[in-house]
């Protein structure tokens, strides 16, 4: 379960990242009109927001395991 979660989760991050890069193309092209914009912009919002809670509850359930970079 833990290595479909984990791709779930890097497939979730490649769509907020492209949705990231959609929002600064509708941003250079439509000079005029910034809806497409705001629309790509609260996509990646509220898909961040989806990858944040999956990650929270992948560590919840120990599906994730922090590694604890910087602890001695």
């Amino acid at each position: 379960m833990g290595t479909i979660y984990k791709l779930v989760l890097l497939v979730l991050l490649l769509v907020v990242i492209f949705n990231l890069g959609q929002a600064l193309y509708f941003m250079m092209v439509d000079k005029d009109d910034d809806r497409r914009t705001v629309w790509a912009l609260t996509r990646r919002i509220g898909l961040s927001l989806l990858f944040i809670a999956m990650v929270a509850f992948g560590i919840w359930m120990g599906w994730l395991q922090p590694h604890g970079l910087g602890q001695y």
